[in-house]
């Protein structure tokens, strides 16, 4: 029978064990394990749909202000400003909804649900990578939502379906890649309205001081020369690429470049704090 390395695969000692470890798990009864904790996390949201406001309400909270107060004064009307929006709180919205992998595994463990999950001969990882993808769904909800609220405002998506596609790949790719950075918060604070208060006070400075708002060209200096290397800047131009002219933009060099640094630098982090909170 085929078996993975301990650190990702081991299972776990019941409570009437000793020193002794238990049995190694297989690959398929690994993954089969992940597969059911990624159907707990779908199966929680179906539970309990009051979870997915800030996926549903917010993303139609921010538009509406945003194009509405704003749109005149930025873009001339509310329908050209909607075309500069949207595609930017695409990319606000998903970052914003990776936060609940951190949420969600800080709630499990103050609840005493890991305790459980020790007793269990699963893999170790199980909890967390189940719920790092189910939170793919709060991704597909926060884009479903936006959209259907911008089209009767006057939002045009001008996209291929292989571009759109290409769009919804993105932007998971993103919101896998960020939340690395909510469990690795989670994990490290106690409470979870810690969890949401610093993960909230990065990413409003990280999305207020980008395009995803206002043109570059209208910021100060210092804060333009910001803005052209944020990534949520960068994320926010290659969405206007594939939405609204059917391209890949330049930018993607530098969003993978900040992808790729973020994980580099927050999933050692995160795994760190995972064992040392879970044991």
């Amino acid at each position: 029978m085929t078996t993975v390395p301990h650190s990702l695969f081991a299972a776990e000692d019941s409570p009437d064990s000793t020193a002794k470890h238990a049995d190694r798990v297989s690959f398929t009864e690994g993954m089969n394990h992940i597969a059911a904790l990624i159907w707990r996390g779908a199966l929680r949201i179906r539970k309990a749909p009051d979870q997915l406001l800030d996926v549903t309400l917010q993303p139609l909270l921010f538009l509406l202000l945003f194009s509405f107060l704003f749109g005149g004064a930025v873009a001339g009307s509310t329908e050209d400003y909607l075309q500069q929006l949207v595609p930017g709180l695409a990319v606000q919205n998903t970052i914003m909804a990776s936060f609940a992998a951190g949420v969600y595994l800080n709630t499990d463990i103050n609840k005493g649900i890991f305790d459980r999950f020790r007793s269990l001969a699963i893999p170790r990882s199980a909890p967390l990578i189940g719920a790092v993808i189910s939170d793919i769904v709060r991704y597909f909800v926060a884009l479903a939502v936006l959209l259907l609220t911008a089209f009767p405002l006057g939002f045009s998506l001008n996209s291929s379906i292989p571009a759109f596609f290409m769009t919804i790949v993105v932007l998971v790719v993103v919101g896998l890649c960020f939340c690395w950075m909510s469990v690795f918060v989670g994990m490290l604070v106690r409470t979870t309205a810690s969890v949401q208060g610093l993960m909230t006070m990065f990413v409003i400075p990280l999305t207020f001081g980008s395009n995803v708002f206002v043109p570059t060209e209208t910021m100060p200096g210092w804060l333009a020369a910001w803005s052209d290397v944020n990534p949520v800047s960068l994320i926010a131009d290659v969405m206007r690429g594939l939405m609204l002219r059917n391209e890949l933009s330049p930018s993607i060099l530098g969003v993978v470049a900040w992808l790729v640094g973020i994980v580099a630098v927050f999933f050692p982090l995160a795994m760190w704090a995972y064992r040392r909170r879970v044991g």
